[in-house]
């Protein structure tokens, strides 16, 4: 492998440059792929936990998927899981903070009514 720096010979597997230190490729992560996909597991527990379990559980599920298939070698699927556990985090997330407004008004409106 050629150094696209300075053009010296190296071996193909060296990760530097014998000349100019160069980084000649990423170095792959021990036991898993070179990519990094985000798994939202704690933010999905979070609203899970906090705001709606009914929207809050696929959260998880697809959160617990993503490492598993990076394991496995499939990147594209395990993009499409975090995609899926971000989107229900925030369906979540929203359905959450819906119900708290429409506690607050109900509470509101029924404070004015006694008064």
């Amino acid at each position: 492998m050629f150094c696209q720096k300075c053009g010296a010979q190296n071996e193909d597997n060296a990760w530097k440059c014998v000349q100019c230190q160069e980084e000649l490729q990423r170095a792959p992560i021990p036991g898993g792929p070179a990519e990094r996909v985000p798994n939202y597991l704690v933010q999905s527990i979070l609203v899970t936990v906090l705001c709606c379990l009914p929207f809050g559980i696929p959260a998880i599920v697809y959160s617990a998927q993503v490492n598993t298939k990076l394991q496995a070698g499939d990147v594209a699927g395990a993009r499409e899981s975090s995609r899926k556990a971000k989107m229900w985090g925030w369906i979540s997330f929203g359905s959450g903070l819906a119900v708290l407004l429409v506690y607050a008004l109900l509470i509101a409106a029924g404070a004015l009514s006694e008064a």
